[in-house]
């Protein structure tokens, strides 16, 4: 009587058991906790941030927490609320700094004509919550290790987090409320390895301190990410009689620089993209290392120093990263997930 090899006989149970073994349930995708940090101004691109944002809520890829403003404008934190009225989702906390280091909007004052047209019962609203308590009290009401934060503004409101202490919300402090319940930061900001970029420089201060003694890691997207992604053209097409978003395209296209403009640039938009989404999905990462923020504004990038920071590179032709961010900036309230 012949006798399988030993081998073989290892290779026939593998597939034996491997057919016979019951198949195993694939695990649901997470759905991502966001707390949205935007100056929703003096720049348009955040229009198309929160409506990547609300579109990935509206598939349930993520839940928003929370969204607070980094700019002091009063138009500002009305603006938001807005845009969270229209995509169906009114009650998400709104919040505003505590001490703002930016307090502007843009020269054609599209977030005032915006207010006008869609919410003028909004135009005059200031009674808005400080965003370092909206951040306490969400992040406390949290599962440990469960929140993405998105800045795609300023550090202000984040710097001012880490300096509190305990309150009604939680005992602990600020620092230990983010390393407690605080997954990662993603972040738009900076240019890598070096350079100059407006979110970081114009409260460089926050910056400073935020990411110096921030206890999760952060990944960055820098200028250079969406300085090469465009976007909107799609956008604004929709009806802007209706559509918020879509309005503030056409207008800001139009009326935002001297010469009229057919998209714009998505810095914002790959930030909230990669917080919801696996950011290898559509970039290359690089770290960890550590952002250095200069005294002049200016940020440079240590390779050799981890503090899990990373940032990432384009990886694809530049309008296949447009065609993701537009097809989602395309999405209205009450459509299918």
């Amino acid at each position: 009587m012949k006798t399988l090899p030993l081998y073989l006989l290892l290779i026939t149970l593998t597939v034996l058991n491997s057919c016979n073994s019951t198949p195993k349930e694939e695990a649901l995708p997470e759905t991502v906790k966001i707390i949205f940090d935007t100056d929703m101004g003096p720049d348009y691109d955040d229009v198309g941030a929160i409506a990547v944002l609300h579109a990935l809520a509206d598939r349930g890829e993520c839940e928003i927490l929370a969204t607070v403003s980094s700019d002091g404008h009063p138009a500002i934190a009305p603006t938001i609320e807005l845009f969270n009225r229209y995509y169906g989702k009114g009650e998400i906390p709104v919040g505003i700094p505590a001490n703002p280091a930016a307090n502007f909007t843009a020269p054609n004052n599209w977030n005032d004509s915006l207010l006008a047209r869609f919410a003028p019962d909004l135009q005059s609203k200031t009674d808005y919550p400080k965003a370092h308590e909206i951040y306490r009290k969400t992040l406390a009401a949290q599962p440990d290790k469960s929140v993405t934060i998105v800045t795609v503004g300023f550090a202000t409101n984040l710097a001012e987090l880490l300096k509190t202490g305990g309150d009604d919300y939680s005992p602990l402090s600020g620092m230990e409320l983010v390393k407690k319940k605080v997954k990662r930061w993603v972040a738009m900001a900076g240019r890598f390895p070096e350079g100059r970029e407006f979110n970081l420089f114009v409260d460089s201060v926050s910056s400073a301190y935020a990411f110096e003694h921030w206890p999760t890691p952060i990944l960055f997207s820098g200028f250079e990410i969406g300085n090469q992604i465009m976007t909107g053209n799609r956008l604004a097409t929709l009806d802007g009689g209706t559509n918020p978003a879509a309005w503030a395209y056409q207008y800001n296209l139009a009326t935002y620089d001297s010469r009229p403009m057919s998209h714009r640039m998505s810095w914002d938009h790959t930030a909230v993209l990669c917080a919801v989404r696996n950011p290898e999905d559509y970039f290359y990462l690089c770290g960890p290392g550590t952002i250095i923020i200069h005294s002049s504004g200016d940020n440079s990038w240590n390779p050799d120093v981890n503090r899990e920071h990373y940032f990432l590179v384009h990886k694809y032709p530049y309008q296949k990263i447009a065609d993701v961010l537009e097809e989602l900036m395309l999405h209205e309230p009450g459509q299918l997930r």
